[in-house]
């Protein structure tokens, strides 16, 4: 069991101001551990990053609304993101991980909670690959739902389940700019493959997680050309988030006023602005 570092605690102010009713549609909440226990098959054991700190950390970033992406240390005990998602007063919504024991029940609870999303993880260093017949089966249930699907990824997992993955029929958002390797380039094949993805109207992906995707630490430039095709490709279909607390980033943990402030030079115009942090989650997750 490793436990993972703490984010930067000196929140910078960021030079850019956000739009009002910006959404960071990517961040967690993790514990209090005492209150709400880290799962016992967890791959790793984040330090606490509870409920106020998130609110303290929008409040410095100029950030009103805000996904919280329920995470693997938590498997599929879902109290401390609805719990979250209760105290924001209607500001936040989140998504799921479930396990084969979720029926209508539990679903309908997570709808009334604030859930829109169930989260699956493909990435080897968190446990890897799902049971595909629960994948298809929990697919089948989102559309009746009207939810949507989220992606956690290896890169080369666009290439291997790429068939697949372009036949899902619900909204399917794709975390981290699919976890491409920046110093790869922009013609490697799973940045291509995930381009491609681009033109089915049920893909999304989130232009966070610079710091994954970067090949030469801070600032994350080398990031930068990234996001930026793919918001070309389709502007509509594009959502932003810190990543706050930053579980398992490897070498150098970001500042989220730096992070903040590198989001206007992935989308320079204020109308695309607007359009990423405030109408297409909006529109996603059922904002008022």
């Amino acid at each position: 069991m490793k436990t993972t570092a703490a984010p930067d605690p000196d929140t910078k102010k960021p030079k850019f101001r956000p739009p009002p009713l910006a959404c960071d549609a990517h961040c967690h909440i993790f514990g209090p551990a005492a209150k709400f226990p880290y799962a016992p098959d967890a791959s790793y054991h984040p330090p606490d990053s509870p409920f106020e700190d998130l609110q303290r950390l929008h409040k410095v970033l100029g950030i009103e609304r805000a996904v919280i992406v329920h995470a693997s240390c938590h498997g599929s005990d879902m109290r401390v993101t609805l719990d979250g998602i209760k105290r924001s007063g209607g500001k936040y919504r989140g998504t799921a991980i479930i396990d084969e024991s979720y029926g209508d029940k539990q679903f309908k609870e997570m709808q009334g909670g604030g859930i829109r999303g169930v989260r699956f993880n493909f990435v080897q260093h968190l446990g890897g690959r799902p049971d595909m017949a629960f994948f298809q089966r929990t697919v089948g249930r989102l559309k009746e739902m009207g939810w949507h699907l989220i992606l956690h990824l290896d890169a080369q997992d666009l290439v291997e389940f790429r068939e697949m993955f372009m036949k899902i029929p619900v909204p399917m958002v794709i975390d981290h700019m699919g976890r491409v390797v920046a110093a790869k380039g922009l013609q490697q094949e799973p940045f291509k493959v995930l381009q491609d993805f681009m033109k089915n109207q049920n893909t999304w992906v989130k232009v966070c997680g610079a710091e994954r995707v970067s090949s030469k630490g801070p600032p994350f430039d080398d990031a930068v050309p990234f996001a930026r095709a793919l918001i070309e490709a389709a502007p509509d279909r594009i959502l932003w988030g810190t990543d706050w607390p930053h579980p398992n980033v490897g070498k150098h943990m970001p500042n989220d006023g730096d992070l903040v402030d590198l989001f206007p030079r992935m989308a320079p115009e204020p109308a695309l602005q607007r359009k990423i942090l405030v109408e297409n989650p909006a529109r996603l997750y059922g904002f008022e």
